[in-house]
């Protein structure tokens, strides 16, 4: 079952800013939160789940406190755009840790990824020993990070 953003009232949309502040409240103080009582409220997060507008729920974790102090993104170029070489790349992703997301993007590039790496060593040695070793890998360049200045939830609501 899909919804569609017309399919959402205003209770839909305030469930899910609320959630996407803080996925851990109770669905009680959910409920509060939104101005209807707990029982509705559980039926509309789930049918909100159900239909796959919530994905899922995270921690979001302190990087630096866990050892991993660096950031980078990564704008790979790959030698040939063929729907098979794309495939390839982005399901290779999928087995490099460090590689945090992945996007498929347009422009100079093919893909953007965003790494978090323990310190910079860590990440040359993925740079050079992995991500400029694959096959279809053309150009890489690399960004890293100084400082986060922004982390809100990823859609406005």
């Amino acid at each position: 079952m899909k919804v569609l953003r017309a399919e959402l009232d205003a209770i839909d949309i305030k469930i899910l800013r609320e959630l996407q502040r803080d996925g851990r409240m109770t669905n009680v103080e959910l409920a509060d939160r939104v101005g209807i009582s707990a029982p509705p409220c559980l039926r509309r997060v789930r049918k909100l789940e159900e239909a796959g507008v919530i994905e899922g729920y995270h921690a979001m974790l302190n990087s630096p406190k866990l050892g991993f102090d660096l950031v980078a993104f990564c704008m790979v170029g790959l030698k040939h755009q063929s729907e098979a070489n794309l495939k390839a790349f982005a399901s290779a992703t999928a087995a490099w840790p460090l590689v945090r997301q992945a996007w498929m993007v347009s422009g100079d590039s093919d893909f953007l990824l965003h790494c978090v790496a323990e310190n910079l060593t860590r990440f040359q040695d993925f740079v050079i020993e992995v991500l400029t070793a694959n096959e279809h890998v053309d150009t890489v360049r690399t960004m890293l990070t100084i400082r986060q200045v922004k982390k809100l939830g990823l859609v406005e609501l």
